[in-house]
């Protein structure tokens, strides 16, 4: 890391031995910063829902760079033989893994250029550098051979983080190398799964409302899910056909409701996303659910909505029905603590909401994103097997807010 206080912590829990090496669970560390470090953060996931919603298949795209710095969950992994490890976040909206943007790449001696460069877009960055096949360590019997790394020569928006470790449907690949720009790049999962280290291409991800600035409090399955991590039954969501989120891990949702009040009428299609910070609702829906809390407003400045005190003991919860289960944020899941203020960079003592805008209305293939707030309330599972996606209560779904 850069800074000391950017260090990450991890310890490496191997949920099955050698003999049933099917099933890697690992811990996942929550990237917070000091400063202001997530002010912007709400804008910056506007831009990429923008992005992500008019990525062309296969076609290179540059966006501007903004230097902005939000919340991620990390995952150490170990690249070359012998390993030196990255603190890399997960993000399921991309599917190429690189590192480089933090620590520097070392190369050894199972380090194999292709001849390929490597250039990915994102909302608020980039990364520019040149593919290597390597040895990637995901846990002590959990190390994929030959696996596609890209090694960092430019990049930006990664402050704080090595990289980035890939997860998201292998399509989104294509169009990222140069000269073979039609090819597509095996993920750690398809790898993993090719070379006979998980049975199963599911990743099961657990994530928890953080109490600290660095907290190793999630947990990401490789080959499976963890029982040990949700209660009750997980409900299973097909992959949406709706484009363009059925580009990503897309799913439909029947409805949505705050209190009394409808905000998603009908089925209607949007994304699972850990590279987004918020949840974020097509702004036509949005407009019911701000309308709905008495003297709430979306501030400009930060791109949060402001919730008036007054208004947050009435505050009701906001429901999602996916596949006949009613997933619900109760108020606690709606807010910023205060106490997060200024790492938000917002005035003390605001009480700010984590739902927001889109940037966009609805009927246009993709209109809403469950992003990280959203999971850090429910297990998530990202099945490619069956092209579903998951969800089950946890231990802590549901708690009292204290303002």
């Amino acid at each position: 890391m850069r800074q000391s206080f950017f260090a990450l912590l991890f310890v490496v829990l191997v949920t099955a031995s050698k003999s049933t090496s099917s099933l890697v669970s690992i811990p996942l560390t929550k990237l917070e910063r000091t400063g202001s470090y997530l002010q912007g953060s709400p804008h910056a996931d506007r831009a990429r829902a923008s992005y992500l919603k008019n990525r062309k298949s296969g076609s290179p795209t540059t966006v501007p760079a903004s230097n902005l710095a939000y919340v991620q969950y990390t995952t150490s992994v170990g690249v070359g033989s012998p390993a030196t490890y990255y603190n890399l976040f997960i993000d399921t909206g991309g599917s190429n893994t690189f590192v480089g943007t933090g620590k520097k790449y070392v190369r050894t001696s199972t380090s194999v250029p292709t001849g390929q460069d490597l250039n990915i877009t994102y909302a608020g960055g980039f990364f520019s550098g040149v593919e290597y096949y390597d040895t990637v360590t995901l846990g002590p019997d959990l190390v994929i051979a030959k696996q596609s790394i890209g090694d960092a020569f430019q990049s930006a928006e990664f402050e704080g983080v090595d990289g980035i470790i890939g997860v998201g449907p292998v399509d989104l690949t294509q169009g990222t190398l140069s000269p073979d720009t039609n090819a597509l790049i095996p993920t750690i999962m398809d790898n993993a799964l090719e070379q006979g280290l998980i049975k199963k291409r599911i990743l099961g991800i657990s994530f928890a409302p953080s109490t600290t600035y660095n907290d190793t409090n999630g947990a990401i399955t490789y080959g499976g899910i963890d029982h040990a991590l949700y209660t009750g039954k997980i409900t299973y969501a097909p992959l949406t056909e709706t484009y363009p989120a059925s580009t990503y891990w897309g799913i439909n949702v029947t409805d949505s409701t705050y209190g009394s009040h409808t905000v998603i009428p009908q089925s209607t299609a949007g994304i699972v996303d850990t590279g987004t910070n918020l949840v974020l609702l097509a702004d036509d829906f949005f407009a019911v659910y701000l309308d709905a809390i008495p003297g709430a407003y979306l501030d400009d400045n930060t791109g949060l909505i402001a919730i008036p005190s007054s208004s947050i003991t009435d505050m009701q919860p906001l429901n999602f029905t996916i596949c006949g289960t009613t997933f619900s944020m109760d108020t606690a899941a709606q807010l910023v603590p205060l106490d997060q203020n200024t790492a938000w960079g917002t005035p003390a003592g605001v009480q700010y909401g984590i739902v927001s805008n889109l940037g966009s209305n609805s009927g246009e293939g993709f209109d809403f994103i469950i992003g990280q707030k959203f999971m850090e309330k429910y297990y998530a599972v990202f099945d490619s097997d069956h092209n579903r996606v998951g969800f089950a209560y946890t231990n802590h779904t549901f708690s009292t807010y204290l303002p």
